[in-house]
């Protein structure tokens, strides 16, 4: 069971960071964009809300792992950092991300306001993407300190 979690924990969590690394990387590129540029540039995101399915395993993942690891402290410790991470990102999408997919009709159309719902947007996004960077770096650790529990004495010596 722990090397089963060990596992999804680390791929999830590597997984959950494919989207937002990605949206991190093509910020400075993204930014400068002029308006019609911009909204065609997120079109290419149709269909990424399927990788919710990844985050949500990530963050039952990264909390089973804790929970089950929650006596070996060095392991612990990572392994709930790697939860409240994962779960940080899911805070920002909803109160930061969320809102402006919703002002802008998923980037079909720009509202006169548009420049700020882009940076909310975008930097809501960079943060997400260094919280995940932080949950797999965290799962990871928590993943090699984690030890297969120990037999008894009493089964050692016989």
């Amino acid at each position: 069971m722990l090397d089963a979690l060990r596992l999804l924990g680390v791929v999830l969590t590597g997984l959950a960071l494919v989207p937002a690394g990605a949206h991190l990387a093509e910020m400075p590129n993204k930014l400068p964009l002029a308006r019609e540029q911009y909204l065609v540039a997120q079109q290419l995101y149709w269909g990424w809300a399927w990788w919710g399915i990844v985050i949500l395993g990530a963050l039952v993942a990264t909390l089973a792992l804790a929970i089950e690891v929650r006596r070996d402290r060095r392991a612990f410790v990572p392994a709930l950092v790697a939860f409240l991470c994962i779960a940080g990102t899911q805070a920002i999408f909803w109160i930061f991300t969320f809102p402006v997919n919703q002002a802008t009709a998923n980037w079909t159309m720009l509202p006169e306001n548009w420049t700020a719902l882009r940076r909310q947007w975008e930097y809501s996004h960079a943060a997400s993407a260094v919280l995940n960077l932080i949950a797999f770096v965290s799962v990871t650790l928590a993943a090699i300190r984690a030890e297969r529990l120990k037999p008894h004495a009493h089964h050692l010596h016989h």
